[in-house]
This record gives structure tokens, sequence and C-alpha cells, in this order.
């Protein structure tokens, strides 16, 4: 089993039951052009037991997608809250985050959503950040990454404000995208 993360989503052959749970958790994501993934989610105000039942169903979603990262508003709710996992054996939940560039160094990188299936786009994100907020529980964490772990929470981010990998990537990648999806948005 392959562990290599190829845009946003584990690569590795799945037998087909597995295959069949990830199609039935893609089905419970948000698709582009579906105009909750443009909107911009609110702060979170209260720590209680349907933001842990939400975060729960989003770290399971998640998993079972193949996904390495998945926010509030790609499961339709509006909320600051979004869930990655850098690593396989570990998934952290981050609520009402902020994030902070450290450095100027960037790297250009090929990213694929669970939102936006079969695509990948090249984006250029900064290498380092500084990750903060609250766990579904309200407790404040904060995480300094490096790497594809900073790809994915900047990723992540970008959907608490309604922004798309397809917004930050060259207009040619962008066009070879839409032409790609283009099929499929016509047929919904």
């Amino acid at each position: 089993m392959s562990d290599e993360v190829e845009g946003q989503v584990r690569t590795e052959e799945l037998d087909p039951e597995r295959e069949a749970r990830r199609q039935l958790a893609l089905a419970q994501i948000r698709q582009y052009p579906d105009p909750v993934l443009r909107m911009e989610a609110r702060p979170v105000e209260e720590f209680d037991d349907d933001l842990r039942r939400l975060v729960a169903r989003m770290k399971d979603l998640m998993q079972e997608a193949n996904g390495v990262g998945l926010a509030a508003t790609q499961v339709g709710v509006l909320r600051r809250v979004f869930v990655f996992s850098p690593e396989e054996e570990r998934v952290h939940a981050l609520v009402n985050p902020s994030l902070e560039l450290r450095g100027d160094e960037k790297e250009t990188d090929d990213e694929g959503c669970l939102s936006i299936q079969g695509v990948t786009v090249p984006v250029e994100r900064v290498t380092a950040v500084r990750l903060q907020g609250r766990d579904e529980d309200g407790k404040e964490v904060s995480y300094d990454l490096e790497g594809m772990a900073a790809r994915i929470v900047q990723h992540e981010y970008d959907h608490l404000d309604g922004k798309l990998m397809l917004d930050r990537t060259s207009p040619e990648a962008r066009r070879e995208a839409m032409a790609a999806l283009r099929p499929r948005l016509v047929l919904r």
C-alpha cells in the first residue's frame, strides 16, 4: 500500500469494497460547481456536541474518501472548521484557524481536491506555516508545519474563505481543468 499523496488525495490501489466506500464518501462531499464552495465560512461560537459530531463526520468522510484534508464548507456547513491528516495515523481538527505564513520560500506542486474530482493543477504555496486555533473541544492548538503538511492546511484554509485551487493556478491550467470538468458540468 502506497502512502504517497497526490494533490489532496492519498494515492493507493483500493480493493473493490474500499473503492465502494470511497465513492459513498465522495457522494457526501459537495462537488464543483456547488455554490457553497464559494461561500465564506463563519466563526464557530459554541464548542458543543453538534460541533464534535460535525468534526467526527468530517474525519470519517475524509478518511473514507482517501483524502488528506476536508473543510466544513465541502460538506455544506458554513463554519470555520477543517480536518487534516499529513500522516496516515492521526487526523487533526482545527476550529476558527488562523494561518501565518513563515518565510518567503515558495514551491509549486500539483494539488487535487475532494470537491473537484479527477483534476490536479499546479499551485504555488509557501513551504512553511504556523497554524493556530482550537480543537473540537475548544482547547487551543498550534502547529508549525512544512512541506506537504503546510500545503494541505493552506488548501483547506482557502476553502473556508470560498477559494478553490482553480483560483490559485495559472490561466492555462485553469482552462485545462475547466475543459476536463465541462462534460461533467453539462451532465449534472
